[in-house]
């Protein structure tokens, strides 16, 4: 098995709450990282029909039969389970007695606040970080193979190419998570619209534009656009709204937590496809946005990255808060350094009153310099540039 960064923060809340939950994309690795973590506890799955029937229709029967130390996977199925869970943990006033598993957050967070709130630390599990490939040796070969190949593990794992796995993963997230969450009627409308939101990675949602080109209605539009966040398909990154000037845009912008995914609802077929496909740069982007929400997610932190960009379009991509301090990072796709890279990050510097020492631009190249500007620093050792963040 590869090893998971969250690990070691898994094992420590595990000693201090009674319940962990665990929660992301389908096929991330959520069970196999609990079963590895927790090898002497009982495994449970509420996909099985038959427990499922069992801990819906007799919650009290169910838990006095797995009492403690018990794996209990995709918890969503039965979130009414999770009230009985209460009872049973408080009585019992011991820590580490469920470990919970699920893929759709936005009924897992519902039942957990009404539920289990200060009675679980809640953790979110992706595909593989960039660190953790890097760190298993697994890395793709190129900047066109990260992004094409994504980081769900089954395709590392089993060696499955990601144009056959990825047509496959959506096929299945379709037919079966999207009508647990909601019922939609036109499933090639839906399709459609996700095909659509790939399209527009790295650019402002415009939520009109979207539900036009879809032939749908607004409000369905941002309807479906939630059921996508709740289930880790996609993820809006916020704009800086600080007041260094009254002329911000305020719409979000759209990105995608794996860029395998994307690339398959995108219709390229290969990673040489990826190379002079038109969205290159906003994969790579996306790319190099998702290594930052990893990082945070496997050290059990709460992310908090925006974007900042002025009405006469001076942008900087990425905003990181945290320490007390913001670092700004531009990120262009181009192996080659240009000092243009850095007009953004000046703009916004001028603004917000911060040192070069906070500008950084990541790029597709192999050097690393500590310009007058700013710092420019190579994708392949990004995981070195965000560890302390």
């Amino acid at each position: 098995m590869i090893k998971r960064t969250l690990e070691e923060k898994i094992n420590a809340l595990a000693k201090q709450y009674p319940v962990i939950t665990l929660t992301g994309p389908r096929q991330s690795g959520k069970s196999t990282l609990l079963k590895h973590s927790f090898p002497d506890y009982t495994y449970v799955s509420l996909e099985d029909l038959d427990m499922r029937t069992f801990a819906s229709d007799d919650p009290r029967g169910f838990l006095n039969t797995y009492p403690n130390h018990t794996i209990i996977d995709e918890v969503q199925r039965v979130p009414s389970l999770l009230s009985y869970i209460q009872t049973h943990v408080d009585n019992m006033d011991e820590t580490g007695i469920y470990m919970l598993a699920g893929s759709q957050n936005l009924l897992l967070s519902d039942a957990i606040g009404q539920s289990l709130a200060g009675r679980t630390a809640v953790l979110k599990l992706l595909p593989f970080s960039h660190t953790e490939l890097d760190n298993a040796g697994l890395l793709p070969a190129s900047v066109n193979d990260e992004i094409f190949y994504g980081s769900y593990p089954k395709i590392f794992d089993k060696h499955i190419a990601p144009q056959n796995y990825y047509p496959n993963y959506i096929e299945t997230y379709v037919e079966r998570d999207v009508r647990l969450l909601k019922n939609i009627g036109n499933l090639s409308s839906f399709i459609r619209f996700i095909k659509l939101c790939a399209a527009r990675i790295g650019q402002l949602l415009n939520i009109s534009s979207l539900a036009n080109e879809c032939s749908i209605s607004s409000p369905t539009a941002v309807s479906w656009l939630s059921i996508l966040e709740a289930s880790y398909i996609c993820y809006q990154l916020k704009p800086d709204w600080n007041n260094y000037t009254k002329r911000l845009v305020k719409s979000p912008k759209l990105y995608f937590y794996d860029t395998g995914l994307a690339c398959a609802l995108l219709d390229i077929h290969s990673a040489s496809q990826v190379d002079t496909h038109y969205l290159r740069g906003n994969l790579f982007e996306n790319m190099v946005i998702n290594a930052f929400v990893k990082e945070a997610w496997n050290k059990g932190q709460q992310t908090d990255l925006r974007f900042w960009r002025d009405s006469a379009g001076n942008e900087v991509d990425l905003l990181v808060y945290g320490n007390g301090s913001t670092q700004a990072y531009e990120i262009k796709s181009s192996s080659t350094f240009s000092t243009d890279f850095f007009k953004g990050l000046t703009r916004w510097a001028a603004l917000s009153g911060v040192g070069p020492d906070h500008l950084n631009v990541i790029y597709n190249g192999n050097n690393a310099f500590n310009t007058s500007s700013g710092n420019l620093l190579p994708w392949e050792t990004l995981h070195l540039s965000i560890n302390d963040y």
